[in-house]
């Protein structure tokens, strides 16, 4: 953390909850660049999202959208609802313009898995595992 606030004013530290404090409103006194918005628990393989994840990695926000809505691929669908609030919440929570957007970083993890039984030959049977993803997606404002 490169911050120039000291724990030390007037010769004497201030308690943690102070400085926390300070710190934050120096924090919130920036002016925010990047937005992010995330998804969990969407009923789709993760390495099925991450193809189209790595087709709009580092793109501007127009072309992103472009390639997601002619993509014909449920994993699309569902990055372009999220990347589709990324935008919204930039434009509304801090006030960027969406022309001036890029994604900056789109992130494919992992979520919990459901585990099936799948039947098989005398009476056995084999573990189906059905994968769930969270999608978080960050957009950033090109010009700063």
């Amino acid at each position: 953390m490169a911050s120039n606030i000291s724990r030390v004013q007037d010769g004497r530290r201030v308690k943690k909850s102070v400085f926390h404090k300070i710190r934050k409103e120096a924090e919130a006194a920036k002016p925010r660049t990047s937005a992010t918005a995330k998804a969990k628990n969407l009923r789709i393989s993760p390495t099925k999202c991450r193809a189209v994840a790595n087709g709009i990695r580092g793109k501007n926000v127009s072309e992103a959208l472009q390639i997601l809505m002619f993509s014909p691929k449920k994993s699309a669908t569902l990055i372009n609802k999220v990347l589709m609030s990324a935008i919204a919440n930039a434009e509304n929570n801090f006030g960027l313009k969406p022309e001036n957007l890029f994604v900056k970083e789109i992130q494919i993890n992992e979520g919990p898995r459901m585990k099936r039984m799948w039947p098989r030959s005398r009476g056995k049977a084999d573990i189906l595992q059905k994968r769930f993803s969270h999608i978080t997606i960050t957009v950033q404002d090109k010009n700063i």
